[in-house]
């Protein structure tokens, strides 16, 4: 398969066709014009470092170097090729054609680099196709050339080119075709050249080695990646990068952390690559003390003036609930980027700061040009503050004033926004119109707004498309059901669960977490596993009289299960959430914050009793669940209860 695909390449290769001053050079030159004198300046200026890309001579008035000897012409050529001097670089290669030249293989291999490094890259392949090929430097420059640049499908029937020509690839040759494997996700030849990396002896290399694991990282092969690691025994920071990226980009942060605490054990000094991979990590899973401890060791290692460095943490104190840390820091950057405006418009937007959000987008427009990045964080803080007019005023304006093209995310927002503002005809009208193929974020916003406002119909038509997208999805098919029994239709609810039983899913396990003492304690729904199960539950039962007192009555019909109320109303009081904030409450200071993470979305009951539980034990709560940042304080949350 690979071989036919690569005589196709080779195939293609030959329709390339050159500009007429390259095939036939004369074009160029008038060798009887007198005004040699300032085409030779030309070369000058580019070897000297002086050349601007700029009144160069018109080619009838370039003039005949007969005086310039090859080693001249190399070296002109190595000017050119560190300026990425195209131009003179063109030029240069008309006169050596004229002089007999042209195809010199010495000279030609720095014209090729030359083409390559330009991304002139059908000007590399005819020189290259016309000249011997038994020097290894030829065949790695080409390699690169379209490793770099594309189509990659070239830079591997090169690869297989080169091996059929007899010349064994090297250390440079290898990172070169792995990478366009990875942009490939040619998982199979990817294979097939670290075969051969093994048998040329290049596996323990470091610059081979991070190829690699890179190759099987894009692929999402993290084992066969960590397998290379572990084989090279002298590894470079480079290549610890590798196996960092590897994990962060696979969704596997708690490795990347640990890996990032093995590589400053082993007294690998840090680069930035490596920190904003780490920082990234700990912002995924709100990891805030890691996240801290980072910012420590970036700060002791000298990376404090780094505005990379600074965005990753903006970012992920924005993530882990410290809005104020963030914004210090944002405020502190030498160059406000636009990722830095991103991160921080993002970040108030997850919170449900929606009022932050949108005003420091508009001190960014003086500023800085924003990018569909940018939209979808500002019509995420229309959607969390519930501002449908906003939203879609921004939605007219990213399109009309910032000729940005609507994407799925954009969409999705947007659909969210009218389906909890109960425009829900509107948000499946949107779908219908969209100029993009709607995906499950789509389809899903749909369906959870059906569950806010009950509606069957439009719920079942979701869950329909979303079938087809995931059919595996267990949650999908919960979400339906839940809306089913707020109905009263237990028919309907009947008739998923068997359809979920027939096809083997189960419903995800509700679980919360809280770091206490560098330690992650986690509970599920009614879990009594903990050691101090029975404290967290006399907790909770000593909450539960103080919020009645106050006026709390607990809210059932969350409890989509058909059972008596009073044994729906002790389901709902054992939520894993709540088992998170007492066991909280019990194991740290009076006034401590508390920061809990959840993998599914709060429930309407657990928003109401944890403002209760705010205001009782006067403490600050964030909730981080599946969809966004819940504060409370003094009974009172930052969603305003809208979310």
């Amino acid at each position: 398969m690979l071989l036919q695909t690569t005589k196709a390449k080779r195939s293609s290769l030959s329709q390339y066709t050159l500009p007429s001053s390259i095939i036939n050079p004369t074009a160029f030159f008038d060798s009887s014009s007198p005004e040699h004198l300032q085409f030779q300046s030309l070369y000058h200026s580019v070897a000297s470092g002086t050349y601007q890309n700029q009144n160069i001579p018109s080619p009838k008035r370039q003039a005949n170097l007969t005086s310039t000897s090859s080693l001249n012409y190399a070296s002109i050529l190595k000017s050119c090729v560190a300026r990425r001097a195209i131009e003179p670089g063109r030029q240069l290669h008309a006169r050596l054609c004229l002089t007999g030249l042209g195809y010199d293989t010495y000279l030609a291999t720095k014209l090729i680099n030359l083409y390559c490094v330009c991304d002139y890259l059908s000007y590399a392949y005819h020189l290259f196709d016309r000249i011997p090929k038994d020097n290894i430097f030829l065949w790695n420059v080409m390699i690169r050339g379209y490793a770099w640049n594309g189509p990659y499908e070239v830079a591997i029937s090169l690869y297989y080119q080169m091996i059929d020509y007899g010349i064994l690839p090297d250390n440079f040759t290898f990172p070169f075709v792995l990478k366009a494997c990875s942009g490939l996700f040619a998982i199979d030849v990817g294979r097939e050249v670290h075969e051969q990396v093994i048998r040329t002896g290049w596996e323990t290399d470091v610059f081979v080695g991070a190829a690699l694991i890179d190759m099987y990282a894009k692929c999402g092969c993290v084992g066969d990646s960590r397998r290379v690691f572990d084989k090279i025994q002298v590894r470079d920071v480079v290549l610890w990068n590798s196996m960092l990226a590897c994990y962060s980009q696979n969704g596997c942060p708690e490795e990347c952390l640990s890996l990032c605490a093995e590589m400053a054990s082993a007294g690998v000094r840090p680069t930035v690559a490596t920190l904003v991979t780490a920082i990234s990590s700990s912002a995924d899973i709100a990891a805030l003390p890691q996240g801290r401890e980072l910012h420590g060791y970036s700060w002791r290692h000298g990376f404090e003036i780094q505005d990379k460095v600074k965005t990753a943490l903006v970012d992920m104190y924005a993530k882990c609930g410290s809005v104020k840390v963030a914004r210090s820091l944002f405020e502190r950057l030498l160059e406000k980027r636009i990722v830095s405006w991103n991160a921080m418009i993002t970040g108030y937007a997850m919170h449900g700061h929606t009022d932050a959000s949108l005003d420091l987008f508009k001190q960014m427009i003086r500023e800085a040009w924003p990018d569909h990045i940018t939209f979808v964080g500002v019509l995420s803080a229309c959607n969390h503050g519930g501002l449908l007019d906003e939203g879609q005023k921004f939605f007219e304006s990213m399109v009309r004033d910032y000729h940005i093209k609507p994407t799925v995310q954009h969409y999705t927002c947007m659909v969210d926004l009218l389906g909890h503002c109960g425009r829900l005809n509107d948000a499946y009208n949107l779908i219908k119109q969209m100029n993009v193929i709607p995906d499950s974020g789509i389809w899903g916003a749909l369906l959870n707004s059906c569950k806010i406002h009950g509606n069957v119909e439009l719920g079942e038509l979701a869950l329909e498309k979303l079938i087809e997208l995931e059919p595996d999805d267990a949650g999908n098919y919960v979400i339906l059901s839940n809306i089913y029994a707020q109905a009263g239709r237990w028919e309907g609810v009947a008739k998923l669960r068997k359809l979920m039983t027939d096809r083997g899913l189960k419903k995800s396990t509700a679980c919360s977490w809280i770091e206490v003492k560098n330690k992650v304690h986690a509970f599920l729904s009614g879990d009594t596993s903990h050691s101090l199960s029975d404290e967290i539950y006399a907790e909770l039962e000593r909450l539960e009289g103080l919020m009645a007192e106050a006026g709390y009555v607990p809210n059932t019909k969350p409890v989509f299960h058909d059972v008596e109320d009073d044994e729906k109303t002790r389901m709902v009081l054992s939520h894993s959430e709540r088992l998170a904030i007492a066991f909280g409450l019990i194991s740290t200071p009076p006034g401590t914050k508390l920061l809990i993470t959840k993998n599914l979305r709060v429930c309407e009951d657990c928003h109401v009793a944890i403002k209760f539980i705010s205001k009782i034990a006067q403490r600050e709560i964030t909730i981080r669940d599946v969809n966004r940042y819940h504060h409370f304080k003094d009974g009172i949350c930052s969603c305003g209860d809208y979310w």
